[in-house]
């Protein structure tokens, strides 16, 4: 199988969703023998890792206004699959098969100005222009068909995975720690979390990942739970594995996800997930979560008491870990390589 890959979201993000699915599928793509070209930009964060026999990267200088700009390949096998990692197009549209991949509608939902334009313009852009298009979920695919409709016929739902490095870990000694990872900002309701556990005096708040914690995110945590709450920062995987283990839960209390990879990475490592019915979440979490029907600081702090029960966490676990089984980056890669060989 031939494939050019676009690699520009090293250099757009620090880690995050659309990073983890790219970096797990190439290293996938090479341990199979695929005949890869991955462009990769001058000044990226370097998380994929490329070392495949067959694999051939081509050093880029990184552009004023790069992201927005179609990728030239008039160098490489015009029989090659293009993929990006973010939205482009090749400059010349009828010399390859186009394959894009959503991964959610954020912008549409919770985005106004400039950027929100720009983003959904280039968006449906490569949407348009694509042979398939592959969903993350069928919430996506949804979406999809809410902001930007095209033919139902291109759409193929391939879920994300998970990584074998999370899993049940023995004799670790758990914690009264509730866990949030990732991302803080607006529809992620991060603030509730503080205020939530306010009423369930004897839970602690352990952060992880999002970047530093903002001078409004500080005070509101001082005002509601003073003295009990910490910031991990960035973790290896491995780290946050044994993370998953040790807490008491994860809380994903997200109004809005594309797929929500902490749920499964979670339920995968035994950990207990309380998270939103919204979006992708009932989806991917199947009942194997304790899902709230709105977000508040009420239904948060009685969702923490209720999952004191022994029974209620055991089952919880229980449940998480055969939902887990159904996804991984294997399988994501073998119907991602499906979608593929449609257009071969």
């Amino acid at each position: 199988m031939k494939l050019i890959i676009d690699g520009i979201i090293e250099n757009l993000q620090n880690g995050g969703g659309c990073t983890v699915y790219f970096e797990q599928l190439l290293s996938l793509y090479q341990n199979h023998n695929n005949n890869l070209d991955y462009i990769k930009f001058r000044n990226s964060h370097s998380y994929i890792g490329l070392a495949g026999q067959n694999t051939h990267v081509h050093d880029r200088e990184m552009r004023v206004l790069e992201r927005w700009r179609d990728v030239d390949t008039a160098d490489l096998d015009s029989e090659a699959i293009f993929h990006s990692t973010h939205y482009r197009l090749p400059i010349s549209k009828r010399k390859h098969k186009i394959v894009t991949t959503v991964h959610d509608f954020t912008y549409e939902y919770y985005r106004t100005g400039p950027s929100q334009w720009l983003h959904s313009w280039q968006k449906n852009r490569a949407i348009r222009n694509s042979d398939l298009v592959i969903c993350i979920s069928k919430n996506t695919a949804t979406d999809l068909m809410r902001f930007c409709a095209i033919d139902e016929s291109k759409i193929r739902i391939v879920h994300n995975g998970v990584s074998p490095v999370y899993y049940p870990l023995v004799n670790i000694a758990k914690t009264n720690e509730v866990l949030f990872v990732g991302a803080r900002g607006g529809y992620k309701n991060f603030l509730l979390v503080a205020e939530a556990l306010a009423s369930v005096p004897d839970l602690e708040l352990s952060i992880v990942g999002g970047g530093a914690l903002t001078e409004k995110e500080v005070a509101t945590l001082n005002q509601f739970i003073p003295g009990r709450f910490k910031h991990l920062g960035r973790v290896t995987d491995e780290e946050l594995n044994q993370i998953y283990n040790r807490v008491f839960c994860l809380l994903y209390p997200s109004a809005y996800e594309g797929f929500g990879i902490p749920v499964i990475e979670a339920m995968r490592s035994g950990c207990p997930v309380i998270a939103v019915n919204k979006s992708s979440i009932p989806e991917i979490s199947g009942d194997a979560a304790y899902l709230l029907e709105k977000a508040s600081a009420g239904s948060i702090s009685a969702a923490l008491n209720e999952l004191k029960s022994s029974s209620v966490c055991q089952l919880l676990i229980q449940k998480g870990l055969v939902q887990a089984s159904h996804f991984s980056w294997k399988k994501c890669y073998e119907e991602t390589s499906a979608v593929y060989k449609e257009l071969y």
